[in-house]
């Protein structure tokens, strides 16, 4: 289990991220009705997934590391893209919030990992307090 990655800001509902092979060019999974294939890797460095179209999201989603000098890395995430049929209502309602609180969640993780606190640990808004209620999640 990682100690980066937020499992359980993900409402309950939702399985982890499952692939079907080791994390590799062409792995093809998801997590619940989000489904993606890694359309780029490089070891240690950066990670992106490109959305199925039946996904409702037309586009990418990225996550890299990179290094500005010995002691400093940046972490970068990107979310590109459309939305499409029942998601272009379900995106801004609730999976963009809930998003961003695993995003921001992933940064404070690794913001603990490196220096053993969170200088500003990010806080849920009452809409993502609310979705989460609803969707069974704690």
């Amino acid at each position: 289990r990682s100690t980066l990655f937020p499992y359980t800001t993900l409402f309950r509902s939702l399985e982890l991220m499952v692939l079907d092979r080791p994390l590799a060019p062409g792995a093809d999974g998801g997590h619940g009705p989000i489904r993606y294939y890694a359309s780029e890797y490089e070891p240690g460095r950066r990670v992106r997934f490109t959305f199925h179209p039946r996904t409702g999201i037309i586009g990418a989603h990225e996550l890299s590391l990179d290094a500005l000098d010995e002691e400093r890395t940046r972490i970068r995430h990107v979310l590109i893209g459309r939305t499409s049929g029942a998601m272009r209502v379900m995106f801004p309602v609730m999976v963009e919030p809930l998003h961003d609180a695993v995003v921001e969640d992933l940064f404070d993780n690794a913001e603990r990992e490196t220096t053993g606190s969170v200088a500003r640990p990010a806080t849920w808004s009452p809409r993502v307090r609310v979705l989460r209620r609803l969707a069974g999640g704690r």
